[in-house]
């Protein structure tokens, strides 16, 4: 059974969706004062997270591309739109009492699932689901998960890049994320860790994954692929950076030189993302034509 939504229908939800808008934005306003002025300053001060400032954005355009669709979606709140506002808030006050700011930022993805739930019903809320999830690309992860994450990865591109070297005959020493070569020892520090590529290159293949891919698997898969393809690369960065070091002396792998080759390496990943993203397109082609 097919039902119809008539005119008036449509315009009495959008006035009384207008009508929650307005106390919605207020009190949204009220509660993030102060903690989404300084999300902002941290993308601004942050390099790890600049690409934070394109994040709401982009979440706005995936609104936009299906606002038609939204328009015809009849509102049916949920009651359980009240437990998960009620969540979020308890995760803004946890965060507040503990000073933990990914506890406070995160808390306004919770807060807003719980508001179009409790006013638009769980079909609006399936249909916002990847504009919403999308945000959690512009919280800047909490220190602790930083640290967890970033020493593994320091290792692995310090270890990758002293075989590299030894197999290119250049002399090298390794210890820990120290690399030593003849005339320097260069160290891969945090910074160095490839997470900022890591974190920058998968919110990139969540984009071009939705857009690029009709199949569900083979648009998580072009997501998880992102993730080893910026590792390998900031391991090739490091290699890079220690044969120029080697070859023409530390100077050639500092400043603009250090930046313009992290520039490079991550439009090549990009690229190996785009290869991945057109196989994964040709797979079952063939097949789809014929059952068509």
């Amino acid at each position: 059974m097919i039902s119809h939504v008539s005119p008036i229908q449509t315009d009495l939800g959008a006035r009384n969706g207008l009508l929650w808008a307005i106390p919605i934005t207020g009190l949204l306003v009220i509660l993030y004062w102060e903690i989404v002025p300084s999300l902002v300053l941290d993308w601004y001060n942050d390099p790890d997270y600049s690409h934070g400032f394109l994040v709401p954005f982009l979440s706005a355009f995936f609104i936009w591309e299906r606002w038609d669709d939204l328009k015809q979606v009849e509102s049916q709140p949920s009651y359980w739109g009240g437990g998960v506002l009620g969540f979020g808030l308890m995760m803004l006050v946890i965060g507040l009492i503990g000073a933990e700011l990914y506890t406070q930022r995160a808390s306004l993805i919770a807060v807003l699932a719980g508001l179009v739930l409790l006013v638009g019903g769980w079909q609006m809320l399936w249909m916002l689901k990847l504009p919403l999830a999308f945000l959690i690309f512009m919280i800047p992860l909490p220190a602790i998960v930083v640290n967890t994450i970033a020493f593994p990865l320091q290792l692995f591109a310090a270890k990758t890049a002293s075989f590299c070297l030894f197999s290119l005959g250049i002399p090298v020493l390794r210890e820990g994320n120290l690399i030593a070569l003849a005339g320097t020892t260069l160290e891969v520090a945090e910074a160095c860790s490839g997470l900022r590529s890591l974190l920058s290159l998968l919110a990139l293949g969540t984009v071009y994954g939705y857009f690029s891919q009709t199949i569900q698997w083979k648009k998580f898969a072009l997501v998880f692929l992102s993730i080893p393809i910026a590792i390998f690369a900031n391991a090739v960065r490091v290699s890079g950076t220690g044969i120029l070091a080697h070859y023409w002396g530390v100077e050639a792998a500092e400043g603009f030189y250090h930046t313009f080759e992290g520039w490079i390496v991550f439009i090549a990943a990009f690229a190996m993302l785009l290869v991945c993203g057109t196989v994964l397109s040709w797979i079952g082609k063939g097949s789809a034509v014929q059952k068509v």
